[in-house]
């Protein structure tokens, strides 16, 4: 007999998809007013759940049975209430750290923090354009010109993502509902 193990990455998608598909149906215009059809918000639900977007995006609660990520914080980033002490000292450029949340990491780069990827106008994606987006995702840069993203973001893997997937990832997050959580800026790293 056969025994199926059930992957950290399988465990992710399916309970993204089982509460982004289930928010995305029922809110195909969601809090920013977007127009996607809801074959297009669950394609971006399907890829956000790929990708594994939740998983830095989304910060922990604590749970009866531990840690949990929060559902109703949903791909806020990090909380801009949680305020981290220092980061470890690191001893070479190969080491990098991240917070308890999966919400902070530190490394050769600096300090980076979890964007919020709502459609809050005032600190999430909400003032944000689909160009805006597929300016961002195709050059790593925010909003295409401003700052670099910083690791561990992935951009370089979703640059290669084909339009129209890019198009459904926006269209799902715009479909979420918009979290107000202003995350710290990026602070780049102390060059001695």
């Amino acid at each position: 007999m056969k025994t199926r193990a059930i992957t950290t990455s399988s465990f992710c998608i399916v309970s993204l998809l089982t509460l982004g598909l289930g928010s995305a149906a029922s809110a195909a215009s969601g809090a920013s007013g977007t127009s996607a059809d809801k074959a297009t918000i669950q394609r971006g639900a399907l890829l956000v759940g790929i990708g594994g977007c939740a998983d830095c995006h989304t910060p922990f609660r604590m749970g009866a049975s531990g840690p949990e990520k929060d559902v109703a914080r949903g791909l806020s980033g990090h909380p801009a209430k949680l305020h981290l002490s220092s980061p470890p000292k690191l001893d070479s450029d190969w080491n990098w750290a991240g917070s308890a949340t999966m919400t902070a990491f530190v490394g050769p780069w600096g300090i980076t923090y979890a964007a919020n990827l709502t459609p809050d106008r005032e600190t999430g994606i909400g003032g944000w354009t689909e160009r805006d987006f597929l300016n961002t995702m195709r050059t790593g840069k925010h909003l295409g010109i401003a700052r670099p993203i910083m690791p561990p973001m992935p951009w370089q893997a979703l640059a290669g993502l084909p339009t129209a997937d890019l198009k459904a990832i926006y269209a799902y997050l715009m479909a979420q509902p918009a979290v107000s959580n202003r995350v710290p800026d990026y602070r780049p790293a102390d060059r001695d």
